[in-house]
């Protein structure tokens, strides 16, 4: 490939190097990257700890969601049965399903990528590691806080897609459902905070030669996966905010009679709630297409169409949302069109499918624990997907959309698509971690129960929907010829429970993690995660010349341990990995990497503590949390962009790179990019929203401000943002002033967000529109509101600007972090631009 850089890939060749390497290189390596001592273990932010506490942690919601299910299944075993009263029912299975989509199933993959994606590319770690350390804690903390509601009788009870106007306050006016929209918040930060990591990393920090064409299957799959919550979790962070906004201050998004409707909060969630299923599919099937070849002994057949097959589900799930609102009487070209889309994204699943077949058929298939399940996953996801193109014909979901049907599909979509190919990767990848690996006699009786337990459980549910059994319901009349098939399911329910509890005891017996050795490539892995490795991950940083380089590379190993590869130390005497060009990995700057420290765990517990008082309405405390929250988040990030002394690294072989970038070449950039499409997409969302409801009744809608304050505040965001950009130029001009001028123009630039933001609002106070009085009210304050957030952030970073000036980091030969405060400054200042013209020139002024 052509170069993007300049990098001469010839240099390649002088890999690997020959002689010996200098005393007490190593030895400093593991002194550098030592692992935590005693209380320390909650400050650590090595990938290695952090991937296994993020792994751990999802698979205690997987069990504590699993137990859930069994005591509703024990409830309706019987007709008539009142083992749960229906309360306790009902927040049983708000919190199952939640837990299980929310606690379990996004997280548990993205905590798989934060484990093996720095091994698997060849990196140190991903490029922001107490970021990954930051979004576990907060994932952990808000998780078992949300969990916890349960056993104090205030779960919540709607149901874990919350339809209002049954989750209003009207129909639930306690704090239960309040649990869920601001817990969800945690899953939230977490999903998204993990998606940056994993677009940088994947995108910046492979290893050098190791171009698109030679990404590992999972790391694409893991690409795919963090893009797709960029797109889809916004539309979950504006659907809970919107409701909760509702319930606190009587906003009326979703009140028919003031101009809302509740059909906005279906397209809403289901914007995400059905992009979702693929977003825990996509990273399970990366790890299948891992697996297979290992356990198969054979490249994976159709390894680019299996890429273009993950890229183009990615793409038309996002077309197939609407397809849970089939009976919601839509107009039928839209039925149609969702209609035709739920079934065309069967095809690239087939795709990959049938490369799964092809591989396992073109090798020599082995039968060990890791084979077996993913067999197992093959199995029961196709038959999912069989019904799942069923009920993607309009008159067939007509008839079976409200029954136990639909549970069945579901989870037999879930369960093969997402857990099965959970426990082979656990399987499979345990040895990479632990110094003994699981047993393989009790991993099969671990599998046998499984595989029956599911098929028990959910196999008679498409019986019993077809016979007509409602879905979400505690409890059901006699003769109705549903007592068979329910008690079967109970039982299967109960032999599923007996694998996970024998899984749990093979992991006490034989998990040992953080041991400094591990049991090393059981199953004859061909992936750079199966090299020797430390917590510094591998001791050189090799040249990628192949799709399976263990298979491929002679004497790969050797080679990497003796450290005659890139980064063979450290060059900086600090924690460092190599951040490389976006498509062919060519070597571009060493990047830093942070010392471990406690300012990111004091941050997640008090982001945790600011949602939780939220929930139980104690705004005043919810405040100061907040606050303390910034507090540490300014100091976890002030001494990222600090000088140092070498300006330049030998990374081996005499191949010479900077130690610092700015601009596009920085990987600051690239993850400030991210985080503000994840802005773009809600304001986008609410625009949207803005748009359906006025389209549902336009005649309640009243004229908006006059065109003065709308020309007033665009000519302020548009100045700002052009004194954003200014004030990097300036910085970067390095005369003695520069530093004192472009921070005051940060400043200035910020302060004309906050005003033209303050001018808009009081336009609309002025024109008498008032959010609780009407849908119209309603949108235009969340507009404003969420844009006011964004105003105070570039107030923040303005004042962020000047004291990085007066503390005399403000010199142009770093200019990174001013780049982010400029981008975000030129974001709002848009931002701010298109929340002002909205409403005022749609539907006409």
């Amino acid at each position: 490939m052509k170069s993007e850089t300049g990098f001469d890939p010839a240099l390649y060749d002088r890999f690997p190097t020959t002689g010996e390497r200098p005393p007490g290189e190593l030895k400093e390596l593991e002194k550098i990257w030592c692992g935590p001592k005693g209380w320390q273990w909650i400050t650590a932010i090595n990938n290695n700890y952090i991937g296994v506490y993020y792994v751990g942690a999802a698979m205690l919601f997987f069990v504590l969601a699993g137990a859930l299910a069994v005591l509703m299944r024990t409830q309706l075993a019987m007709p008539m049965n009142g083992f749960l009263p229906q309360e306790t029912y009902n927040q049983f299975f708000t919190v199952h399903g939640t837990t299980m989509m929310f606690l379990f199933a996004v997280p548990a993959v993205e905590a798989l990528g934060v484990l093996l994606l720095p091994q698997m590319l060849g990196a140190r770690d991903l490029p922001f590691p107490k970021l990954s350390a930051y979004a576990f804690w907060a994932y952990l903390i808000g998780g078992l806080f949300f969990f916890s509601s349960i056993f104090f009788g205030v779960a919540p009870n709607g149901g874990w897609f919350m339809y209002p106007p049954l989750t209003s306050t009207t129909w639930s006016p306690g704090i239960n459902a309040d649990f869920w929209l601001l817990g969800i918040g945690f899953i939230e930060i977490s999903a998204i905070a993990g998606a940056i990591e994993i677009i940088v990393g994947v995108l910046r920090t492979r290893a050098p030669g190791m171009t698109l064409d030679k990404l590992p299957i999972f790391a694409w799959a893991m690409l795919i996966f963090a893009g797709m919550i960029i797109i889809a979790f916004p539309s979950i962070i504006l659907s809970t905010l919107l409701l909760e906004l509702e319930r606190a201050l009587g906003w009326p998004f979703f009140d028919a009679l003031k101009g809302g409707d509740p059909l906005l909060w279906q397209h809403l969630f289901w914007f995400f709630g059905h992009p979702e299923v693929y977003i825990i599919f996509l990273p399970a099937a990366g790890a299948m297409s891992t697996i297979i070849p290992a356990v198969a002994r054979a490249p994976l057949v159709g390894h680019r169409l299996v890429v273009l097959a993950m890229l183009a589900t990615g793409f038309i799930s996002f077309g197939v949302w609407a397809h849970h609102m089939f009976t919601t009487g839509m107009p039928t070209i839209s039925t149609s069109f969702f209609s035709a889309a739920s079934m065309a994204v069967s095809i690239p699943a087939g795709v990959q499918v049938f490369a799964w077949i092809a591989t396992i058929a073109a090798g020599r298939m082995r039968f060990n624990v890791p084979g077996l399940f993913v067999i197992g996953a093959l199995t029961i996801f196709t038959m999912g997907g069989l019904t799942g193109v069923m009920v993607a014909m309009v008159p067939f979901d007509w008839q079976a959309h409200d029954s136990y049907f639909i549970v069945a599909h579901l989870h037999y979509v879930l369960i093969g698509g997402m857990v099965f190919p959970m426990f082979a990767a656990i399987y499979y990848w345990l040895p990479m971690s632990s110094a003994r690996p699981l047993s393989e006699r009790l991993g099969k009786w671990v599998f046998w129960l499984m595989f029956t337990g599911m098929h028990l459980t959910f196999l008679p549910m498409h019986l019993t929907g077809l016979m007509g059994m409602p879905r979400r319901v505690y409890t059901y009349l006699p003769d109705r010829g549903w007592e068979i098939p329910n008690l079967i399911s109970t039982v299967g329910a109960f032999v599923f429970a007996a694998a996970v509890l024998l899984w749990i005891v093979d992991m006490i017996r034989n998990f040992r993690p953080f041991g400094g050795r591990d049991a090393g490539n059981v199953y004859g892995g061909p992936g750079l995660e199966w090299l020797p490795t430390g917590l510094y991950s591998l001791r050189s940083i090799p040249v990628i010349r192949s799709l399976y380089p263990l298979w491929d590379q002679k004497n790969l190993e050797r080679d990497v341990v003796a450290g005659r590869y890139f980064l063979p130390g450290s060059a900086t005497g600090e924690r460092e990995t190599i951040v490389t060009s976006t498509l062919n990995a060519e070597p571009q700057y060493l990047q830093r990497m942070p010392m471990p420290s406690a300012w990111h765990v004091w941050a997640a517990i008090f982001t945790a503590l600011f949602f939780m008082l939220l929930t139980v309405k104690a705004y005043w405390p919810a405040v100061a949390c907040g606050v303390l929250a910034v507090y540490c988040i300014v100091q976890w990030c002030w001494f990222l962009d600090a000088p140092q002394p070498d300006k330049t690294a030998d990374l081996g072989a005499g191949i010479i790179v900077p130690t610092y970038a700015s601009g596009p070449s920085s990987h600051g950039w690239w993850a400030m990019v991210i985080m503000l499409v994840v802005g773009g997409m809600v304001a986008a969302l609410m625009g949207f929203s803005y748009v359906f409801l006025w389209s549902r009744n336009p005649d309640l809608w009243a004229p908006p401000p006059g065109l003065w304050s709308m020309g007033l505040v665009v000519a302020g965001n548009v100045a700002a943002g052009l004194l954003a950009w200014g004030a990097c130029r300036v910085l970067r001009l390095d005369r003695p002033r520069s530093g004192a001028v472009s921070a005051l123009m940060m400043l200035l630039a910020a302060g004309l967000i906050v005003g033209a933001w303050g001018v808009d609002f009081q336009a609309w106070l002025d024109s008498g529109l008032r959010p609780s009085v009407s849908a119209q009210g309603a949108t235009v304050y969340a507009l404003l509101s969420w844009h006011g957030f964004f105003a105070a952030v570039a107030a923040l970073m303005g004042l962020y600007a000047v004291l990085r000036w007066l503390a005399g980091h403000a010199v142009g030969d770093r200019p990174s972090t001013w780049d982010m405060i400029a981008i975000f400054l030129v974001y709002s200042a848009g931002q701010g631009a298109y929340i002002a013209l909205l409403p005022r020139l749609f539907p006409g002024v």
